[in-house]
Parts: structure tokens; C-alpha cells; sequence
């Protein structure tokens, strides 16, 4: 973690404003845990006492928490922007789904136009080292690297385009996804066809955003989030076709 000593009067004030910065940068991360009292003092060059003030001043103000026996945390509540009830509501309307895509498409695609022109050499290659592991797992056949590989190399995405309001936006959405809560990205990555499809499009956003062509980077995003929502419109329209077949077979049984 880039911890930098600290040269100031007031040493644990600037010890709360560099960790809000690397909270809010995003660069800790919800239920990361931090070093240890020791290791992060002498990373910083402050007391321990100073450290300490610190790190109370954080928790009383909801940003880290303590688990006992194991360390000081980043709050999980930080990666939490909907409610459990707005969550249900999600998970049980389907229109959810596609407002959801239509949102992404439009975020992200900003996103990658951002991350082309604003992205550090250190950001692309991040990027570039996410798609090498999505070809891996394509490889071998693993949906469940490959869901998780997706939703990280779009992250990194985020994560580049250097806004901390959208990162911490589509942080919490991106949670959702991982939980299932609008589709199961594992169904749809194990499906040959799609697979291969899926991976050409994240090489496309790739290769734009490595160019360092804007346009080019939000167009590759349109078009793969274009073809996952088809994608999940075919599985739901599918869904529904073998409902009512169920339906028709119970009925005609129970002649």
C-alpha cells in the first residue's frame, strides 16, 4: 500500500487525511485490512500513540472497524449504496436487469473513453494483465474464473478512468453483480458461443483502450454490453418458454 511518512504538527490529522484519500481513491478497499500497528507506524514515520488518535478519529467516524484478534478494517458499509429491501426489489423484477445494463452501458462507457485518455501507463497494464488471466481461464473452460475475471477487468476499467465518485458508484454496483442480484453471469460463460464472443469484445475494449483511442474504447463497450443484454433477453424469454411448457405438461397430467 503507498503509505508515505508524514511530516506535520499535528501528526494524526495527517494520519486520517492520507487514509481518507486511499479510501476515497479507492486504493483501500471495503474489508481490506490495514498493516499492523507496528509496521504501519514505522511506514509512515509516526508514534504510535499519533497512529492510534488516528485511527479511533476513523472509526468513530464509521470509516474503519476493528474485528477482535484480527486487525483494523476498512468498514464494509462503504461498498453498501442500496438497501436490502431495494436489493429485493432488484432481484425480482426483471426490468431491474435491463435498466441495469442501460446504466452500465452508459457509465462504463464513459468510463473507457475516460480511461483511455486519463489512464497511467500503470493503470493500462493492469488492464492488459487482467485480459491475459480472462484468456487463461477461457482456456480452461472455468466460468466461475471467467465471471469473476469480467467483472475485475471492468473494475480496472473504473478504476483508471480516475473519478471517485463513479468508483465508489459502480463499486456498489458491481457488488450487486457478484451476488447474483440482477443475472448469473456464470450461466451465460457456459455457453461456448458466448464465451468466445464475450472474450472478443473484452479484447476489443482492450486494444482501444491500450491505443488510447476514447472513441473507440466507449464504442467496444456499447457493443459488448449491447450483446450481453440480447444475451440476457434470449435466456429470459427461454426461461419463460419452459414455464409454460411445464405448465402445459402439469395440466395435461392432471387430466
Amino acid at each position: 500500500m503507498p503509505f508515505l511518512k508524514i511530516d506535520a504538527e499535528k501528526l494524526s490529522q495527517s494520519v486520517v487525511q492520507q487514509i481518507e484519500l486511499l479510501i476515497l481513491r479507492g486504493i483501500l478497499r471495503p474489508g481490506e485490512r490495514l498493516p499492523s500497528e507496528r509496521e504501519l507506524s514505522e511506514r509512515m514515520g509516526v508514534s504510535r500513540p499519533s497512529l492510534r488518535e488516528a485511527v479511533a478519529d476513523l472509526q468513530t467516524r464509521g470509516l474503519l472497524s476493528s474485528r477482535p484478534n484480527a486487525g483494523i478494517f476498512v468498514a464494509e458499509v462503504l461498498g453498501s449504496a442500496f438497501s436490502p429491501a431495494l436489493v429485493g426489489l432488484f432481484s425480482a423484477h426483471e426490468e431491474a436487469v435491463f435498466d441495469y445494463l442501460d446504466f452500465r452501458r452508459d457509465m462504463e462507457g464513459l468510463a473507457a473513453e475516460r480511461a483511455a485518455r486519463l489512464g497511467s501507463d500503470t493503470d493500462l497494464a493492469v488492464i492488459a494483465a487482467i485480459f491475459a488471466k480472462m484468456e487463461a481461464a477461457h482456456a480452461k473452460r472455468d466460468p466461475s474464473d471467467e465471471a469473476e475475471l469480467d467483472a475485475n477487468f471492468h473494475m480496472a476499467i473504473i478504476e483508471a478512468s480516475h473519478n471517485v465518485v463513479m468508483l465508489h458508484m459502480m463499486r456498489a454496483m458491481y457488488d450487486l453483480l457478484r451476488q447474483g442480484v440482477f443475472y448469473n453471469r456464470q450461466v451465460m460463460f457456459k455457453n461456448r458461443l458466448t464465451r468466445d464472443h464475450l472474450l472478443d469484445q473484452h479484447r476489443a475494449i482492450k486494444t482501444a483502450i491500450q491505443a488510447r483511442d476514447p472513441i473507440a474504447a466507449r464504442e467496444a463497450v456499447a457493443a459488448h454490453l449491447g450483446f450481453v443484454e440480447a444475451a440476457m433477453a434470449d435466456q429470459i424469454k427461454a426461461s419463460r418458454n419452459e414455464a409454460i411448457a411445464r405448465q402445459r405438461l402439469h395440466h395435461e397430467q392432471s387430466k
